[in-house]
């Protein structure tokens, strides 16, 4: 005998012993309720047990069709939308935006309108007050100079006061006290003209129109010979720099009688 022959009749032999408990456990009719669930059919072949044994729906999956069907609370809105309707939505949004921002950039132009004029009448503000400044600077510049003269003034004119008025021409029987009057004169005079040459101006006479923003008025007394409300004697001369009062003219006022 062949080693075929032995190999054939020993696979056979293994053939039958592995098909005879099979078969033995499969010699009851299956069922499909006793080893599957009822959604699952299964098949077996007496004849063929190995070749023919099928499942069918073994899966596990929910069915694709059950998937694609909407449930009874799922919305069919998106159905039923209509795309010209979305479309004039979009529009409508996009216009109340552009709107919107149109609005704001009007406001912050307004605002930023304001500030820079603001900015300019401060400006100009500014530059008027610095040419102010600059020249009440250089017309009042000598203001505290002129105010340390006007003593030295008062002094000149009270010397041409103290000299008697039939004395200050007498050159011959008082000619010393005529010369030292003629000489304060001509002082007071150079005085009187550089003081002008800067601006710096002396007034205050008898007779004037009383004004209390020049004068200043130390007594009142009656006087026949004078008007009301005029200037009767001048007890100290005032002096007005470039239209601004320096010192007040310190004067007796004429009253009613």
């Amino acid at each position: 005998m062949s080693l075929r022959s032995q190999g054939l009749r020993l696979g056979r032999a293994i053939t039958k012993e592995l098909r005879r408990p099979v078969v033995q456990s499969i010699s009851r009719p299956l069922t499909t309720q006793h080893y599957y669930p009822a959604a699952h059919s299964v098949s077996i072949s007496n004849d063929a047990p190995f070749r023919n044994f099928s499942v069918h729906n073994f899966s596990t999956k929910p069915d694709e069709a059950t998937e694609a069907q909407p449930t009874d609370g799922e919305s069919t809105d998106d159905a039923t939308k209509d795309p010209a309707a979305e479309e004039a939505k979009a529009e409508e949004d996009d216009d109340a935006d552009g709107t919107k921002k149109i609005a704001q950039l009007e406001s912050l132009v307004k605002d930023l309108k304001d500030q820079v004029l603001r900015s300019l009448a401060e400006q100009e503000n500014t530059r008027m007050i610095a040419k102010r400044d600059v020249a009440n600077a250089k017309s009042f510049a000598i203001s505290s100079f002129a105010k340390s003269l006007l003593d030295t003034s008062d002094n000149l004119t009270r010397a041409l006061d103290a000299v008697p008025e039939e004395l200050r021409h007498d050159h011959e029987s008082h000619k010393v006290l005529a010369n030292l009057y003629e000489g304060i004169s001509m002082t007071d005079e150079g005085l009187t003209k550089a003081l002008g040459k800067n601006g710096l101006v002396k007034f205050g006479a008898k007779g004037e129109k009383f004004d209390p923003n020049i004068h200043e008025a130390l007594f009142e007394y009656p006087d026949p010979e004078g008007e009301a409300g005029n200037v009767g004697q001048v007890m100290k001369m005032g002096f007005m720099l470039n239209n601004r009062v320096v010192r007040p003219a310190e004067v007796g006022v004429v009253k009613a009688a």
